[in-house]
């Protein structure tokens, strides 16, 4: 099939070629438009990325640092009630009688005219 050929031929005038640059401009401003759209849509892209990947990390930094908290509230715990028998310990330290009781089990020490006898625990060999 052939292609019609037109017949038109165009009209120079002062009217015309200001309506030809006027198009131009046009044309040339949509594109511009295009390309920055183009370039604003790939920097949202990159910054969303960026974004979503500091994001990530920090969820991660966070809940290391969650079992982090959970381990220290324990040991504190138990530091806690080791503060409390130590203390006890000391309020038993400075009564006489405590301190005596220990030096005769640990220490074989013994109240004047009293013999002391070491039982060892192990089996009689008869």
């Amino acid at each position: 099939m052939a292609r019609k050929k037109r017949n038109v031929t165009k009209m120079e005038s002062s009217y015309t070629r200001q309506y030809d640059a006027y198009t131009e401009r046009q044309r040339k401003k949509q594109k511009r438009l295009f390309r920055r759209l183009i370039l604003f849509a790939a920097f949202a892209v990159v910054l969303l990325g960026l974004m979503t990947g500091y994001h990530i990390h920090q969820r991660g930094v966070y809940a290391q640092k969650q079992t982090e908290y959970k381990e220290k509230q324990e040991e504190l715990a138990s530091l806690q009630d080791k503060e409390e028998d130590l203390k006890e310990e000391i309020e038993l330290l400075n009564d006489k009688s405590y301190v005596l009781e220990i030096a005769r089990t640990n220490y074989f020490y013994s109240k004047d005219g009293e013999t002391i006898f070491k039982i060892t625990e192990e089996e009689p060999s008869y």
